[in-house]
């Protein structure tokens, strides 16, 4: 799908959004997000993380009715779906879909065979995290992540916009610049709430089977995957 802002220009655009207020950027980013886009043109795909309630905070400021997908792996932390419930209600009239990859955990198995996140994780994801992504980006022109820069050496480069050459559109991340510290402190000021397992060694929470608790120092995704090389799920990878 054409773009209302060509590919050239997203370094440009990006590099305009001061960054020396509360929200370190994130609030103009927003602002300029949903003026640019219809509401059918554009998604935040969240985790439900402690930037994703971060983040989804901010949005409902700027669209009440933002329309968010979650990527349910049926792998999930009950965890998780507890603060997604809390979220549902504490902001009801956000557009939250919870979207299910093509294959059913025994249709995965019955195709590619028992715990296939333990053989090969890389194709797990790509069947119950990016294909589903892919399905929900396919009409829309742009997608809003809460990547932050602090969290590891894969994200020290992203922008505010960034071309997307895998989901062919652009991705929006106005957390670029907060740290963990700036997450916490918007979380306990506004006393949103987050999931548990935070309160456990558990910076970043995907799928229980390849989510494990970090020590306090270091890569914050040093959970996830842990021994087996893998960083990232697919989503942020081209």
């Amino acid at each position: 799908m054409a773009q209302k802002i060509s590919y050239e220009y997203w370094r440009e655009i990006s590099s305009t959004f001061a960054v020396d207020d509360d929200s370190k950027g994130a609030n103009a980013v927003l602002e300029w997000a949903f003026g640019t886009y219809e509401s059918d043109e554009i998604i935040y795909a969240s985790s439900f993380g402690a930037e994703a309630v971060v983040l989804i905070d901010l949005i409902q400021e700027v669209k009440p009715d933002a329309q968010i997908v979650f990527l349910d792996t049926d792998l999930h932390f009950p965890e998780t779906y507890k603060v997604i419930e809390q979220i549902e209600t504490r902001y009801p009239t956000l557009q939250i879909e919870k979207r299910k990859p093509a294959l059913t955990l025994d249709e995965q198995a019955a195709a590619h065979g028992t715990a296939l996140w333990k053989r090969n994780p890389g194709q797990c994801c790509q069947i119950r995290k990016v294909e589903p992504l892919r399905e929900a980006l396919l009409p829309r022109m742009a997608w809003i992540s809460g990547l932050r820069r602090e969290q590891s050496p894969t994200r020290a480069g992203t922008n505010f916009l960034n071309q997307d050459d895998k989901f062919q559109n652009i991705k929006i991340c106005p957390l670029i610049h907060w740290t963990w510290e700036d997450v916490w402190n918007h979380i306990r000021s506004r006393g949103l709430p987050y999931n548990e397992l935070h309160n456990h060694g558990y910076p970043s929470i995907g799928c229980f089977p390849c989510t494990q608790a970090v020590g306090v120092e270091g890569d914050s995704r040093a959970g996830r995957w842990a021994g087996s090389g893998k960083t990232e799920c697919g989503l942020h990878t081209n």
